[in-house]
Order: C-alpha cells, then sequence, then structure tokens
C-alpha cells in the first residue's frame, strides 16, 4: 500500500490558476511552440473511438501489463526529482497546458498518448530529454521510457488542477486548490468480495479547443471496454468535465457502477471514538449529498464502519444527482497545516439523459489511517449489465469549494454522538444520543412558538425522545437531539425540520451500529 498521503502532495496544486478561457467552443486550437517528438498522423474521432472499444470487446482481453523491475527505486522523493520539462508542454500556457508524469513505483503502468488537431492524433514518442532530474540527496533516479499519465497546468505552469494517473483514476484540486477526492471512469463488482476489477485507460487522446481541453480515452478491462470524453473547463467558482461514456461489455456484471467516486473518512466530530491522532478531524469528504427525483436532498454523514458495508439509495424515478462533499471548512476542526482538509474539493455528478431507474451506492471499509481511501459512490442501474450490451451515459462533474446549488432549505452543518439521558444524570443503558445542527436562511427569525417540528423515524430500535430548537446567540440555527434505544444490528435514523408538513431543512440520515 503506497502512502496516499505522500502522492496527493505530489500531484498537489499550490496556487490558484487564471481564469477559465471565455471563448466560443468547437475551434482547435494549435498546441505549443515546442512539443516532444511525435509520430505519424492518422485520422482520428469520437465515432473512431467508438468503434475501437467495440471492436476490442469482441476480443479476449489484453494480459495486463508487466511493470519494469526498476519502477520500484523511483519512490515518492525520487519521483519528485523528476520534472517534465516546463519548455516541453503540450499546448499554450493559458491554463490549460499539459504536463506528463514519468514512471514510478506508485504509477508503473505506461499509457499512449496522443495530439489531436483538426481530426488527425500524432503520437507522443517517448524520449528522456522531455524530463529533467532536479539535483538532491541519494542516488540520481533513472528516467524510464514511458509516460504513467499526464496533469494540466495553472496559468503561469505553478501548480496544476486536473491529473489523470493509474487504472481509470482522475483528480482535480478544485478552486481550493488542494487535492482530495477522485474519480474514476467505471467501478465493477465494488463491495463484492474478492471481485472487484480496476479496468484501466490505457490511451489519451488530447485536444484543446476553444472551450478547454477535450481528453478522450481508452477503457480496456477484462469484463468491458470503454470510449470516454471529458470535456473540461477551469472557471472560478468551479472545475467542470462534461463526460460520455460508452461501455461495450465482455460478459456479465453483477454491480455495475458509473461515474464512482472515491474518498477517504477516518473520524470526525460525529465518532470520536475512531480518533487516535491528535488532530481534532481527518477526512477528504464528511458526508453523501443527494438530490432525488422525487424533490427530496438526502444528507448521509460519512461513517468509519466496524466493517464493509454498502447502503442503497433507490430511485425508480431515474438517476439521482449525487455527490461527495466536504462541508466542514474550518481550519481549526482539522489543525493539519501540512495537507489541509479543509480544502479538500467535493465532487457532484449529474446525470444527463434517461439512466433509466437505479440507486446511488456508497461502500464503506473500515480504516484506522488517512493513507486509505474507504469510501466509494457511484449509480448503480437497476437493469441487468449483460454481455454484448451497448451502454451510454453523459453526465457533468463539478469540483466544488461549497453547495452545488443556492437551495432555500437548511442543511446539517454539525453532528455529534454520545450516550443518551439527562445531562448530570446516569446515562439510559443501551441507549445512544445523536445531535445535529441545521442552518440556513429560512430558519431565521423562527422560535420556539413558530410551528417548527422534527420529523424522526428509524428503521430498528425505538425512539426515547425527541427534541428541536433555536440555538441561543445564533441566528438561522436549529439543534436536533434524539435519544434512541438501540437494537443489535445497523440501524438508520432519518430527520427532518418541517412547518406545516412542509420541509424546512434536507433529510438527515444517520446511521448506527
Amino acid at each position: 500500500m503506497f502512502d496516499r498521503r505522500e502522492i496527493l502532495t505530489l500531484l498537489g496544486a499550490l496556487t490558484a490558476g487564471g481564469p477559465a478561457l471565455a471563448a466560443a467552443p468547437g475551434r482547435t486550437r494549435s498546441v505549443g511552440a515546442v512539443t516532444p517528438a511525435l509520430g505519424t498522423a492518422q485520422p482520428f474521432d469520437w465515432a473512431w473511438l467508438q468503434a475501437e472499444a467495440e471492436r476490442l470487446a469482441g476480443r479476449p482481453p489484453r494480459p495486463p501489463h508487466q511493470a519494469d523491475p526498476r519502477t520500484h527505486a523511483v519512490d515518492y522523493d525520487a519521483a519528485n526529482r523528476i520534472r517534465f520539462r516546463e519548455d516541453r508542454s503540450l499546448f499554450t500556457d493559458d491554463g490549460y497546458a499539459v504536463r506528463l508524469f514519468p514512471l514510478g513505483r506508485y504509477a508503473p503502468t505506461p499509457v499512449d498518448l496522443f495530439l489531436v488537431e483538426r481530426g488527425r492524433a500524432r503520437p507522443i514518442e517517448h524520449s528522456e530529454d522531455m524530463f529533467e532530474v532536479a539535483p538532491g540527496e541519494g542516488p540520481v533516479p533513472q528516467v524510464l521510457p514511458g509516460i504513467s499519465g499526464f496533469r494540466v497546468m495553472n496559468r503561469g505552469g505553478v501548480g496544476d488542477w486536473l491529473a489523470f494517473q493509474g487504472a481509470s483514476y482522475f483528480r482535480s484540486a478544485g478552486p481550493l486548490d488542494q487535492y482530495g477526492l477522485s474519480a474514476r471512469g467505471v467501478a465493477i463488482d465494488t463491495g463484492i468480495d474478492g471481485r472487484e476489477e480496476f479496468p484501466a485507460f490505457t490511451a489519451f487522446w488530447l485536444e484543446r479547443t476553444d472551450a478547454g481541453l477535450t481528453i478522450y480515452a481508452l477503457l480496456e478491462g477484462a469484463s468491458l471496454t470503454g470510449a470516454y470524453r471529458f470535456v473540461c473547463t477551469n472557471a472560478r467558482q468551479a472545475v467542470v468535465q462534461d463526460v460520455s461514456a460508452v461501455l461495450f461489455l465482455r460478459r456479465d456484471v453483477e454491480r455495475l457502477g458509473i461515474a464512482p467516486l472515491t474518498s477517504m473518512f477516518w473520524y470526525d466530530e460525529g465518532n470520536p471514538q475512531a480518533r487516535i491522532d491528535w488532530r481534532p478531524e481527518i477526512h477528504d469528504s464528511d458526508g453523501l449529498l443527494i438530490y432525488n427525483r422525487a424533490g427530496e436532498r438526502l444528507w448521509r454523514p460519512l461513517r468509519n464502519p466496524d466493517r464493509p458495508t454498502v447502503n442503497l439509495f433507490a430511485d425508480d424515478r431515474g438517476a439521482s444527482a449525487y455527490g461527495l462533499f466536504q462541508r466542514d471548512r474550518s481550519f481549526d476542526h482539522y489543525q493539519d497545516d501540512g495537507v489541509f482538509y479543509e480544502k479538500r474539493p467535493s465532487l457532484w455528478v449529474e446525470p444527463k439523459g434517461d439512466w433509466g431507474p437505479g440507486a446511488v451506492t456508497l461502500y464503506e471499509i473500515p480504516t484506522r489511517r488517512e493513507t486509505d481511501d474507504n469510501v466509494v459512490a457511484f449509480w448503480t442501474p437497476k437493469a441487468p449489465a449483460l454481455a454484448g450490451m451497448r451502454l451510454t451515459f453523459d453526465y457533468r462533474l463539478r469540483w466544488l469549494g461549497g453547495e452545488p446549488e443556492a437551495v432555500s432549505i437548511a442543511r446539517v452543518v454539525d453532528r455529534w454522538t454520545g450516550v443518551a439521558g439527562r445531562p448530570g444524570t446516569e446515562p439510559i443503558p443501551g441507549a445512544q444520543r445523536l445531535v445535529a445542527d441545521f442552518a440556513g436562511p429560512i430558519l431565521k427569525g423562527l422560535g420556539r412558538g413558530s410551528g417548527v417540528t422534527p420529523a424522526v423515524s428509524i428503521d430498528r430500535g425505538r425512539i426515547l425522545s425527541v427534541a428541536a430548537y433555536p440555538v441561543v446567540g445564533q441566528a438561522a440555527r436549529w439543534r436536533l437531539i434524539v435519544d434512541v434505544a438501540r437494537e443489535p444490528g445497523t440501524a438508520n435514523l432519518r430527520a427532518t425540520l418541517e412547518k406545516g408538513g412542509s420541509p424546512l431543512s434536507e433529510t438527515l440520515i444517520h446511521q448506527f451500529g
């Protein structure tokens, strides 16, 4: 297991980028004046890539790549010394220039990379002089033949805002310029013991247009192949990727995951019993946000469970919008001045078109350290995914520093758990207390006599008491306190603030057990 903290630091964006290029979409822009050596041009377009993915799906999967054993010597420190030469960057320095990653211990698999201009693609030919080795202690690291991925640089070349590297993973630093959670091309049988697959992007085609940067990718795996198109723009408030995915199934897939998001949650104020580190909280994301087709706004705080856990949030009306969010933006709550958890981006998935019924799937596994990604969220179609199928999914990804949109209802802003019972008296045996704070302009001016009521239910156990009231000295903030008599197993509590039968807040889904 590699040190995830080091990898994210290696990818880290340190300064803010320039404004996004505002221009009409569609026109191809020229590559930079100096580029790596390029091979023979061949015709290329989106239709060709889909046909190529379909052709490969009809053949046996290619054997897994065998890493060059020399990559093991290129550890974190060595990889940090190998730098892609600035004068070889692809495209001009306007906030969309691309630099390449070398091979190393944490990224040993080479990918094919092509430049696209005016409907023709030219392969980038690797050469050692694309990279330079910075001075440092220890042996001079070897630049091995091959490219492991690429990153998109901020204007001025200081820091990057988007990176593709490893299997089908990609990530953005978002508007707060700090890497955190990741996205994947697809998830295969995630949460099914011993069966998860990790298909990989094996080739990329990069095209710079006035709309931004378009990235085409070929996905290959044992169970499927795929063609992907990412139209990427970097604006002040969000990094946006419009994604088109076309999948060709080689065999049946029991649990197909579309638009998967991967993050880390160790502990926060809601599960202090997991804390063994001096820092008050450690997580890249603190909750799963869902906007379903029935109009509900659901907030499910993340957990670090005792055992691997799968939760489904079904929507028979069509695909829900969803995302993993870092809502807590207070440095004081983390006290980490090295990796800045309060700046980690949130990632929001907006499905386009008709995906049919299905469920947002949340998979959480135990962890005792911050270097492990232990949370995955994705959309699982209700219809079976069978061999021979061609499936298409279009969606938008937004890497955010705040909420996906301004809403009138109140949000869950804090949550604590502890023993049940009146403070100062003996705790109620076998019972637990949940305390949650809701905040939002809709609560401003509402007092105890304003008709605000809590709607609370639990699917296992018994509710002993419920109270909701405005927090003294805090404008537009209400507190909910629920005592629950527990039963063995996992229990899900749902809570909403209402007035006159209409919701004032999003629905909190808290899981005990």
